[in-house]
């Protein structure tokens, strides 16, 4: 299917690594012109280089998301360098594991900045460029909101917002004919997944307990799989879709894990 991306100006948070790199090739290959927004420098530079490898097209701002004004300024050289966009991806999160017992406020604070806050931002100051275009947003965010982690309250609750604000985006923005919808991720084998993995006694053995439970295949999710469906809810394919939570996980969440 010809989802009409080509050329289209796609900016996504976190486009660096992981779920967010997955996205970006994905929209590579339908000839869209993805931005990658990242806070490490090399990281960005060398996904831009493998990205372009094929003849892509491919820009990147340096920013720390949890500073407004880093937001604005990555907003203001993507307008500067390629002169619209298109579609802005919200991806950029880590989930820190701030838990109610252990936890503190600083930290509760500092987790909704690095998770939540940045989806706004983003989001405010593209909006004038979204206007134009008639553009879309895409929200990633994780199950954790409706099934719970637990020692996470931080990352929970910020995944939360970020289902409530697709909503509350989707209402607003009908005058302008933009669409938000929010994608949501359960088990995806990201570096930062990898990294959790190994914090366990038995990374190998909790790995499997963890894929024996996703219903579809007892498999992870790909970033690939992730990324085709963003693709999708960015273009013009999805054209009367708006304000919904799609859940690309294998069942995981709906389905009753213990089948």
């Amino acid at each position: 299917m010809n989802l009409e991306l080509e050329n289209k100006v796609i900016v996504v948070t976190g486009g660096s690594k992981g779920i967010g790199y997955g996205i970006c090739e994905v929209l590579c290959k339908e000839g869209a012109i993805p931005v990658i927004i990242g806070r490490t420098k090399k990281d960005v530079l060398k996904a831009q280089e493998v990205l372009q490898y094929e003849g892509a097209k491919v820009y990147y701002a340096i920013a720390e998301l949890t500073k407004p004004e880093e937001c604005k300024a990555a907003i203001e050289k993507v307008v500067e360098e390629v002169g619209r966009i298109d579609g802005l991806v919200n991806n950029a999160g880590i989930n820190d594991g701030i838990s109610l017992e252990n936890g503190n406020y600083a930290d509760f604070v500092r987790s909704i900045n690095r998770n939540l806050t940045h989806y706004y931002m983003m989001a405010h100051y593209a909006l004038p460029e979204l206007k134009k275009t008639k553009g879309s947003i895409v929200n990633i965010s994780s199950k954790t909101a409706s099934t719970g982690q637990g020692r996470t309250s931080g990352y929970a609750a910020a995944n939360g917002g970020r289902n409530a604000l697709t909503r509350e985006w989707a209402v607003e923005l009908l005058p302008y004919s933009i669409r938000v919808n929010a994608l949501i991720v359960a088990e995806c084998y990201t570096p930062l997944y990898k990294k959790w993995i190994k914090s366990f006694e038995q990374p190998e053995k909790k790995l499997k307990e963890i894929c024996e439970k996703i219903p579809l295949e007892n498999r992870m999710t790909s970033a690939e799989e992730i990324g085709n469906t963003v693709a999708f809810l960015l273009s013009p394919k999805s054209s009367h879709t708006t304000g919904q939570l799609l859940y690309v996980d294998g069942g995981y969440t709906h389905l009753d894990r213990a089948l």
